[in-house]
C-alpha cells in the first residue's frame, strides 16, 4: 500500500523551489504533495509526491538533481478536532515513529496526509486493523 516519495536536499537559496517546479512542469509532472524544511542555514529538505514518479525521476536525473526515493503512506484522516489521533495513536501504541507528515494537495473528499514512518509494513498493518483508509497507487490519479 506504500507510494513513492522523492526527497531532495538543496541549497537554501531563493529560487530553488521555482526551479524544481519548472523542471518537473517541463516534463509534465504534477506535484501532488510537498513538504519543505530547513535542515540548516545552508540546506533545505524537500519531500514530494508526484502524479508520475517514474517521469519525475527521469526529469530530475536529466537535470542532474539528486534525490532519494522512499516509501510513504497516503492516509485518509478524519476531518474533525482530534481526528489526527485516529492515525497517530495506533502508530504510537505500536511504537512506530512518524518521521515526516504533510498534506496531500490533490482532490479528495476527506483530508489525506502523506506519512513517512520508520516501518512501512508494520504501520500499514496497524492502520488497517484500526480501520484507517490507506490509499495506494490510485493516489497518483486523484
Amino acid at each position: 500500500m506504500a507510494i513513492k516519495q522523492l526527497r531532495l536536499e538543496t541549497a537554501n537559496v531563493s529560487g530553488k523551489l521555482s526551479y524544481l517546479s519548472d523542471v518537473l512542469g517541463k516534463h509534465g509532472v504534477n506535484i501532488r504533495a510537498i513538504s519543505v524544511g530547513q535542515e540548516s542555514t545552508e540546506i533545505s529538505s524537500i519531500c514530494i509526491v508526484v502524479d508520475d514518479p517514474k517521469k519525475a525521476k527521469n526529469a530530475l536525473s536529466s537535470e542532474e538533481i539528486g534525490y532519494l526515493e522512499t516509501e510513504v503512506l497516503a492516509v485518509e484522516m478524519p476531518d474533525h478536532p482530534g481526528g489526527m489521533n485516529a492515525v497517530l495513536k495506533p502508530l504510537r501504541d505500536a511504537k512506530i515513529n512518524a518521521i515526516t507528515m504533510y498534506p496531500y494537495i490533490g482532490r479528495a473528499s476527506n483530508p489525506i496526509i502523506i506519512l513517512e514512518v520508520d516501518n512501512v509494513t508494520a504501520a500499514t498493518e496497524v492502520l488497517k486493523r484500526n480501520w484507517v483508509k490507506i490509499w495506494d497507487k490510485e493516489i497518483y490519479r486523484l
